[in-house]
């Protein structure tokens, strides 16, 4: 039998495969690493969330981990370095999040378009002459431009295109041969996009770098008429460029479901930006995508096992 900690409550499905295949304990605080060291000394994997991380000091005092599970896709909060260092997998679920984060972005982006939070809030108030204020816009044929064209960037592409007939820029490392030819998509400079796009979306992982990715020089680069959206990770912008950016008139609107700091502070600047859009963190939270995110379990027993993992993140030598 196996030893699991389990950093958050996940979805019963994956809680269930961890039981199955041993003895799960809840971590009594994940963002105390003293009291994760304290917990982690006949632990044989790690299932992690958002909250706390997984650090270099906590692998060092885990004689027995073998393995730690991300239950999602990002794993900036987890010491891959010390992990590999001291042979302990690392495995994430690429694919669970791709769906619910396009379709969240998308959200953003027709709410920015047609200011429908904005109508929504004025009416409660009993404002029913907001209606000659707001001018909305319609997407179709518009410029997106989309940097990190990962999973969920192209799946974003393909919603837009094929749906709203957008037309697709894209900035990456990577070329996407097959998606230039299927949705005329076109790889090109960050600043050559940020220059042309009408809609500018990051969706680019959190490594050193992309910290800091979107600062002031960037939004200077946009059109006053463009809008843009962050539903990657916090730290890949600047959040008091965008502040200025949006207060000045630099750019029109934006949408953002990741920050800085999380949870924002109640008095972030942002707030006060009737032309910005904010959600929660909540981008990856469907029915769909908790159960797939819970399912790293899956792998946490697959390794443990002997088995092969399906979505390695470190190479073990």
């Amino acid at each position: 039998m196996f030893n699991f900690l389990v950093f958050e409550p996940m979805h019963e499905s994956g809680m269930q495969v961890l039981r199955d295949a041993g003895n799960v304990r809840m971590a009594s605080d994940p963002k105390d690493e003293d009291a994760i060291i304290a917990e982690v000394q006949d632990i044989d994997a790690i299932a992690a969330r958002a909250m706390g991380g997984v650090t270099r000091r906590i692998v060092e005092n885990a004689p027995r981990l073998k393995i730690v599970g991300r239950h999602g896709v990002g794993v900036d909060n987890i010491d891959i370095e010390a992990c590999t260092e001291h042979g302990v997998q690392v495995v994430n679920t690429p694919l669970a999040t791709v769906e619910s984060v396009a379709e969240h972005t998308l959200g953003l982006m027709l709410d920015a378009s047609k200011r429908m939070a904005f109508g929504d809030a004025q009416l409660r108030q009993g404002n029913w002459a907001v209606r000659y204020d707001i001018m909305g816009r319609e997407m179709r044929g518009r410029v997106l431009g989309i940097i990190g064209f990962g999973r969920i960037g192209r799946r974003l592409a393909e919603i837009c295109h094929k749906g709203l007939g957008m037309q697709i820029l894209y900035s990456d490392v990577v070329a996407a041969p097959e998606l230039e030819q299927e949705l005329g998509a076109r790889k090109v400079g960050m600043d050559e996009l940020l220059q042309t796009a009408e809609y500018v979306t990051v969706h680019v992982p959190l490594v050193p770098a992309t910290r800091g990715l979107i600062g002031e020089r960037e939004f200077g680069l946009m059109q006053p008429h463009a809008l843009f959206f962050n539903c990657s990770r916090g730290p890949v912008i600047d959040e008091m460029a965008l502040y200025r950016a949006m207060r000045d008139g630099v750019i029109a609107g934006a949408g953002i479901d990741v920050f800085e700091q999380e949870p924002t502070p109640e008095d972030n600047p942002l707030f006060e930006l009737e032309n910005m859009i904010v959600t929660p963190h909540m981008a990856s939270t469907t029915q769909e995508a908790m159960v797939a995110m819970s399912l790293v379990a899956e792998d946490l027993v697959r390794y443990l096992k002997g088995e092969p993992v399906l979505y390695p993140v470190n190479k073990l030598s």
